[in-house]
């Protein structure tokens, strides 16, 4: 069995650190429920993590934007793309500026990159204003009901229907699902009931995760699993070994490689964040570097992108 390679890193400890303690936003539904032993008090896994904060810097990019989001001494990076919703506190849609308060509510069976800052590509952005509205973003039963019976909707005549998916959806069709409630007034009871004035159900969710299964081919897998390194956080892979099995053409340079199939093409050079992608420029997390000898290691993430 091949060991497991790791690249020292004076924060390793940090990164981890950061990575794993995020706050969060609600319970989940149906998961391992685990029991604290000094307090024998139960702590459920959340279903979204909720991050909080105001956003002190923005950085465009070509397939997204990044907006470093800081509360206190907490610094994390939200990554904002073309499928992330993003609504005021009232439930209008709104571009994020620098200076705005937000709560970003990624869903947390997804992937997480152990990194310092935290990354977080959330489903749905909040921008928080003076005005009356309260946003509900969490897993709600056949009755409507969040997991942490906080709150009951009563879907009533007003209230706006929508899917992240474009599916037209009907108020029988909200239960058991991940929905973004939009409301003002809820009643004192427990759980407090309200007739949301939008509901938006998180319908690409499922949608994303039957994609994700089984997507990478078993050898490419076996590839992943026994030949990488951790640096600074991130699983670094052979980008050889890996693109030649999916069927890309490899081209050696002076300072990386140039892979190829079909109508692709990807230029990717070591020590270089930025990448070609036919005409235009990507970014990976951690730059490409030649950790073995004759061989090219790029950020596990870079897979995904090759099975498309």
């Amino acid at each position: 069995m091949k060991m497991t390679k790791v690249v020292p890193f004076a924060m390793s400890a940090l990164l981890l650190g950061g990575a794993i303690g995020a706050p969060t936003a609600s319970a989940n539904e149906g998961e391992t429920v685990e029991i604290n032993a000094e307090t024998s008090v139960q702590q459920a896994q959340p279903i979204f993590i909720k991050v909080t904060g105001i956003v002190e810097n923005v950085d465009v990019r070509e397939n997204a934007t990044y907006y470093t989001v800081v509360e206190g001494d907490n610094t994390n990076i939200v990554i904002v793309d073309k499928d992330s919703l993003v609504f005021d506190n009232t439930g209008k849609e709104v571009k994020l500026q620098k200076g705005d308060k937000v709560s970003a509510y990624s869903y947390a069976k997804k992937p997480m990159l152990a990194i310092y800052p935290p990354q977080y590509n959330p489903e749905v952005m909040i921008v928080e204003t003076e005005e009356m509205g309260t946003v509900e973003v969490d897993f709600f039963n056949n009755e409507l009901v969040d997991t942490e019976n906080y709150v009951k909707l009563t879907i009533g005549p007003d209230t706006k229907l929508q899917s992240t998916s474009g599916k037209a959806v009907k108020a029988e069709d909200l239960a058991g699902q991940h929905l973004v409630a939009f409301y003002t007034v809820a009643t004192m009871s427990i759980p407090a009931q309200t007739s949301p004035s939008k509901v938006i159900v998180l319908d690409q969710i499922e949608q994303d995760e039957a994609t994700e299964e089984n997507t990478i081919p078993t050898a490419v897998q076996d590839i992943i699993n026994n030949d990488f390194y951790d640096v600074n956080g991130t699983k670094m892979v052979p980008l050889r070994l890996i693109a030649e099995e999916l069927g890309f053409t490899v081209k050696a340079t002076a300072t990386g490689a140039i892979i190829s199939k079909g109508a692709l093409s990807y230029t990717i050079t070591r020590g270089q964040k930025e990448y070609g992608y036919n005409k235009a420029i990507r970014h990976f997390n951690v730059a490409p570097a030649l950790l073995e000898s004759t061989k090219t290691y790029v950020p596990v993430e870079f897979v995904e992108e090759l099975v498309k």
